[in-house]
């Protein structure tokens, strides 16, 4: 409609390609500079502390990766960083046509950030619709590093 977020078209055109797979079990975001690990279930679900240290022991060796990193190179995604994944314009996997990811799956994935109001919850985004919620933090969802960025 006249006048929406639509007909005014503001904000940052998407880079083409938008995901560059770096052959290395990388994917460096091209609109962002963040560089996530290409299989997006290398660790199954997990409550958020275990996510937390899962995603900050990562070190190439493991998940596919032979990229070099160590130890302390990786994390949890802050909510902005995992949000800026989602295309929108999809469902059923809210990631954009031609992702160069695996193991995606349509369900929750923690952020590292905590809730401002309920400390023992942090947001999540569940990828079949791209919506963020917060979560318990016992409860188990996906993780995803990150590394990069802040």
């Amino acid at each position: 409609a006249v006048g929406d977020d639509g007909a005014l078209q503001k904000g940052v055109a998407w880079p083409d390609p938008r995901f560059t797979n770096n052959n290395n079990g990388t994917v460096t975001d091209n609109l962002t500079g963040l560089i996530w690990l290409t299989n997006a279930n290398c660790f199954g679900t997990q409550n958020w502390d275990t996510a937390l240290a899962s995603a900050n022991a990562l070190a190439s060796g493991s998940c596919g990766l032979t990229d070099g990193s160590v130890a302390g190179n990786w994390r949890l995604p802050n909510i902005n960083e995992l949000e800026s994944l989602i295309d929108y314009g999809h469902s059923d996997s809210a990631l954009p046509t031609g992702h160069a990811f695996s193991g995606v799956q349509t369900d929750y994935y923690w952020s590292g950030s905590t809730h401002v109001s309920f400390a023992s919850g942090a947001w999540r985004v569940h990828l079949d619709s791209g919506y963020a919620y917060s979560g318990v933090k016992a409860d188990g969802h996906y993780v995803w590093p990150v590394r990069g960025g802040q």
